[in-house]
C-alpha cells in the first residue's frame, strides 16, 4: 500500500475552496489526470484517471462529509485498484484556506502511482485546483450535504471542528 498526503493553501475563503472541490465534475477542468467524473448519486461518483492512450476508470463512494471541512471516500472496486482518502479544508483566515488530501492506494495503481511517483502526482494536481481556485475567486454552488457512513443526512447538521472524526487506519 502506498499512502500519500500533500497539502497546498489557497487563496480564497474557506467555503470557496470546500465547495469548489465537490463540483466533482468539473475536475477536468484543472486536474491533468482526471478525463470524466459522472456523478451517480451525492455519495457515489464514476472516474476516469489516464495519462495519454492509458485510461482506467473506477467507482467511489463517499463515506462520509461535512460542509466545510472533510470528505472521506473508498474505491468500490476491490478487485483492481483499490483506494480510500480524505480531504480536509481548513481556514487560515479570512482569504486563505489549506487543503490537505491523504490517500492510501494499493492493488492495481494505475499509471505507475507507487512510492514518491504517487505524491509528485497528487502535489501537482493540488497545485492545479490552487491556480484554478484562485483564478476564479468564487465557486459556483457546492453540494453541501452532509453524508454518514455513506448515507446522505437530511436535516442532519454540521459538526464542530473538534467533531471532526479521524479517518480508520488499517
Amino acid at each position: 500500500m502506498t499512502t500519500v498526503e500533500q497539502s497546498v493553501e489557497v487563496a480564497v475563503d474557506l467555503r470557496t475552496a470546500y465547495d469548489q472541490w465537490t463540483q466533482f465534475e468539473g475536475f477536468p477542468r484543472f486536474m491533468s489526470v482526471v478525463r470524466r467524473v459522472r456523478q451517480v448519486t451525492p455519495g457515489v461518483s464514476v472516474w476516469v484517471i489516464g495519462v495519454g492512450p492509458l485510461r482506467q476508470e473506477f467507482q467511489a463512494e463517499i463515506v462520509e462529509q461535512v460542509p466545510d471541512s472533510h470528505l472521506f471516500w473508498q474505491g468500490l472496486d476491490r478487485r483492481g485498484l483499490r483506494h480510500r482518502g480524505e480531504v480536509r479544508f481548513r481556514a487560515l483566515g479570512d482569504d486563505r484556506t489549506e487543503v490537505v488530501v491523504r490517500m492510501d492506494i494499493s492493488g492495481r495503481v494505475p499509471l505507475g502511482l507507487i512510492g514518491g511517483a504517487a505524491s509528485r502526482v497528487v502535489g501537482r494536481e493540488l497545485r492545479n485546483y490552487q491556480r484554478y481556485i484562485e483564478g476564479l475567486g468564487e465557486a459556483g454552488e457546492g453540494w453541501r450535504g452532509t453524508i454518514r457512513g455513506g448515507h446522505v443526512q437530511p436535516g442532519m447538521p454540521e459538526f464542530s471542528k473538534s467533531q471532526v472524526p479521524t479517518w480508520p487506519v488499517g
